[in-house]
């Protein structure tokens, strides 16, 4: 059956839908041994020799979900020069290029989603996408609720005004507050940044949700598969299964 080329890269594992398009718009692919720089070009992989940088296609990767529990100091991407450790360390075995879904920066604990999929990579890290993210902040000295009340508000990082969020207090310790916050935006270091703002650091910063999705059970380090009815969840909001582009 004929697809579109870049699909077929895409299910190659070779790279996300947009990162396809980009090998072909660079002359980096050629079907039966001429150069096709047209993103819309359509092919049979079966019966036609696709190449990328001379190399043939190899078959269709099966697709893998999984939900991480990430630990403090290991790094979302798969690309690092100062030989810290990776999220991809932790997977050894796992057909194709690895993406982190809704990353985290090496300080933050907690749920990410790794795949080989990077089709519903590249639409779920999309802005238009806000999904829910949930997280328990360990924040250093007793916050006024004054202060909460600004974040709730909404605050500008960047020059722009980010969107209300849910803050609860939840408890407290000797060194500071804890609380749990929920956001849409994924700006980097959102939320160590929002206590910035009011004059306050963050201890600690665990997320315990991603869409709707825990890391329940696991350990720090550890990992599971998605269950069906949680993949059919994210592809469900990426827009996947109703046919959006």
């Amino acid at each position: 059956m004929e697809k579109r080329l870049q699909v077929i890269l895409a299910e190659a594992g070779i790279a996300s839908r947009r990162g396809s398009i980009a090998f072909i718009e660079e002359g980096r692919v050629s079907v039966d041994g001429k150069v096709v720089t047209e993103k819309g070009y359509k092919v049979d992989p079966f019966i036609h020799a696709v190449l990328v940088d001379g190399k043939p296609l190899q078959a269709p990767i099966k697709k893998k979900y999984f939900i991480f529990n990430k630990p403090k100091n290991v790094i979302s991407t798969s690309l690092d020069t100062h030989e810290r450790a990776k999220i991809t360390d932790f997977f050894k075995n796992i057909d194709g290029r690895l993406y982190s879904i809704g990353r985290l920066d090496k300080d933050t604990t907690g749920v990410i989603i790794i795949t080989n999929d990077g089709d519903l990579t590249h639409r779920l890290s999309h802005p238009s996408f806000e999904i829910e993210k949930e997280y328990i902040a360990k924040v250093k000295g007793n916050i006024p609720e004054r202060n909460i009340h600004i974040l709730r508000s909404g605050i500008e990082l960047d020059g722009k005004k980010l969107s209300r969020c849910v803050i609860t207090k939840i408890g407290r310790e000797k060194n500071g507050d804890i609380f749990n916050v929920k956001i849409h935006e994924g700006r980097k270091r959102q939320i160590r940044r929002m206590f910035e703002e009011i004059g306050s650091d963050v201890i600690s910063l665990e997320r315990i949700k991603y869409a709707g999705l825990t890391s329940d059970g696991l350990k720090q380090g550890e990992f599971r598969e998605l269950t069906k009815s949680e993949e059919v969840h994210l592809k469900k909001i990426a827009g996947s299964l109703t046919g959006r582009r």
